[in-house]
């Protein structure tokens, strides 16, 4: 595994992302300002493969960079969820829906600590979960904007929104089948 290496320039990255969400919440809820918390979500969402990108092209891959995208990520996910249902623009049964596959997750961290691993790989499937997460939200956000094309935006970002949900879902269950594989590798082995 790569070193932990904290002073790169992807972790620079996450790190600016990380400090984008106060300032999100800050905007959407005390300010009640959706343009610019929608800006602030909109930079969170292009900037997402920034640092993956940068972490390979300048060889800057780190174990801190490994822990802390994905986390970023579901920060900004759990951010997001809570101002927008906090706002009244989306229902607190997404919120759950979205939250309860993170909390199942959790139960997947003592078998990481017997395989001793820290984090199962990134999927493909995790990843268009991901993108489909933070640009649907982003879309139901202008939905809430006085605008002639608020009701188009709110009914794509739904779009994006469920897809993501359906797809975040299909990651979580993967990565229970991952471990599963993990362990089923090592008892052969043993």
């Amino acid at each position: 595994m790569s070193p932990w290496r904290p002073w790169t320039i992807p972790n620079a990255v996450s790190l600016l992302r990380l400090l984008g969400i106060p300032l999100f919440l800050y905007l959407l809820l005390a300010r009640e300002d959706y343009f610019w918390s929608l800006c602030v979500l909109v930079i969170a969402g292009a900037t997402d493969w920034v640092d993956g990108f940068l972490a390979r092209k300048l060889n800057q891959i780190s174990r801190l960079g490994v822990l802390l995208d994905p986390m970023v990520d579901r920060l900004y996910i759990a951010a997001t969820l809570i101002g927008l249902a906090l706002a009244d623009l989306i229902p607190w049964w997404l919120v759950l829906v979205i939250a309860l596959r993170d909390i199942a997750l959790l139960a997947l961290i003592p078998s990481l600590h017997r395989l001793e691993i820290s984090a199962l790989p990134v999927t493909y499937i995790g990843k268009a979960a991901t993108f489909a997460l933070l640009w649907g939200f982003p879309l139901i956000l202008l939905g809430g904007l006085d605008s002639t094309t608020a009701t188009a935006m709110a009914a794509a970002g739904w779009a994006f929104a469920l897809w993501g949900t359906y797809l975040y879902w299909w990651a979580g269950v993967g990565y229970f089948l991952q471990t599963r594989t993990l362990f089923e590798q090592r008892n052969a082995k043993g």
